[in-house]
C-alpha cells in the first residue's frame, strides 16, 4: 500500500489532483484509515491513474474520462481512441504553427510599413501557354488555406500526366479565382504540348498572353508569400498601374526543402 504522497510520486501527479479525483469519485483510495482519514492506494491503481491522466492530457473532460473507464474499454480500444485523439492534436498543433508563421509574416510587413520596398519589380510581357490543370476549392486566400489544396493538386496532376504519357514542358503555374461565396478556386497547372482529348482526366486550358505583368521573385516557402505580394501591390499602386486579370505564381525552382523554392509572382497590369 502507498500513502497518498508516495502514490502521487510514483504516478507523477500531485497530491491535490489525487484528492480531487477522490472527491469526484474518479479514483478512490483503496483504503481510508477511519481513525486518521489518511488515504492509502494499491499499486494496481496506477493502471487506472495512467488512463485518467492520458485521457485528460488528450483533451477528454473528466466526465468523459469517467464514462470511458466505467465502460471498461479494453486496452486495444483505448489505444485506438488515444491514437485518434493524438492525431487530432497533432493536426491542431500543425495548424497553430501555420497560424504563427502567418502572424510573424504580417508582423514583418507591419514593421516595414513606410520603408522603401526591397523587392525588385520587373514589368514584362508573358507569353501564352497551354497547360494541363486540376482545380480545387480553398476557404480563402490565406497561405494556410491555399497550401493544403494546391500541393495535393500538383501531386495528383503529375500522376495523371505520367499515366497519360505526357511530360511537362515548363514550370508549374498556380492561379486563383475568387468565387461568389468568398472561397477560392485553386488552379494547379503544368505546361504541356498536347491537344484536348475526351479521355483525359485533367483539363487542357490555354492561358492567354499578358502584354504587361508586374513581376517579382520570391525565394522561400509559399507560407511567406504575403510580404512580396503586398510589396508588388504597393508598387503597382504607387507607379500608376492597376491590376488587370488573374495573377499567377510560377515555380522557377522546386526543392524538397521549401526554403529553397524560387517563385515568380506575376500580376497583369494596365495604366490607370
Amino acid at each position: 500500500m502507498f500513502s497518498i504522497g508516495d502514490f502521487a510520486r510514483h504516478g507523477r501527479v500531485s497530491v491535490r489532483m489525487l484528492r480531487h479525483y477522490d472527491s469526484i469519485g474518479l479514483l478512490r483510495p483503496d483504503v481510508v484509515d477511519p481513525a486518521t482519514g489518511y488515504r492509502f492506494y494499491a499499486a494496481g491503481q496506477l493502471t487506472r491513474l495512467n488512463r485518467i491522466v492520458a485521457l485528460k492530457e488528450l483533451g477528454f473532460t473528466l466526465e468523459q474520462v469517467r464514462r470511458i473507464l466505467d465502460e471498461e474499454v479494453s486496452g486495444a480500444e483505448l489505444r485506438g481512441m488515444l491514437t485518434l485523439r493524438r492525431a487530432e492534436l497533432e493536426q491542431r498543433i500543425a495548424a497553430d504553427r501555420e497560424r504563427l508563421v502567418q502572424v510573424e509574416t504580417r508582423l514583418r510587413v507591419i514593421e516595414k510599413e513606410g520603408a522603401m520596398p526591397v523587392h525588385d519589380v520587373v514589368v514584362k510581357s508573358v507569353p501564352a501557354v497551354r497547360v494541363a490543370e486540376l482545380t480545387g476549392e480553398a476557404a480563402d486566400f490565406e497561405p494556410g488555406s491555399i497550401g493544403p489544396v494546391v500541393g495535393p493538386l500538383f501531386e495528383e496532376l503529375c500522376v495523371r500526366l505520367e499515366r497519360a504519357g505526357l511530360t511537362p514542358t515548363g514550370p508549374a503555374i498556380a492561379y486563383y479565382d475568387e468565387l461568389a461565396d468568398g472561397s477560392v478556386l485553386v488552379h494547379a497547372a503544368l505546361p504541356v504540348a498536347t491537344e484536348p482529348d475526351a479521355g483525359q482526366d485533367f483539363s487542357i486550358v490555354d492561358l492567354p498572353a499578358v502584354e504587361q505583368a508586374a513581376t517579382v521573385v520570391h525565394r522561400g516557402s509559399m507560407n511567406e508569400v504575403l510580404e512580396p505580394w503586398q510589396a508588388l501591390g504597393r508598387w503597382i499602386d504607387a507607379n500608376g498601374y492597376r491590376s488587370q486579370g488573374l495573377a499567377r505564381e510560377v515555380t522557377l525552382e522546386y526543392t524538397e526543402d521549401p526554403t529553397g523554392w524560387v517563385t515568380e509572382l506575376q500580376e497583369p497590369i494596365s495604366r490607370r
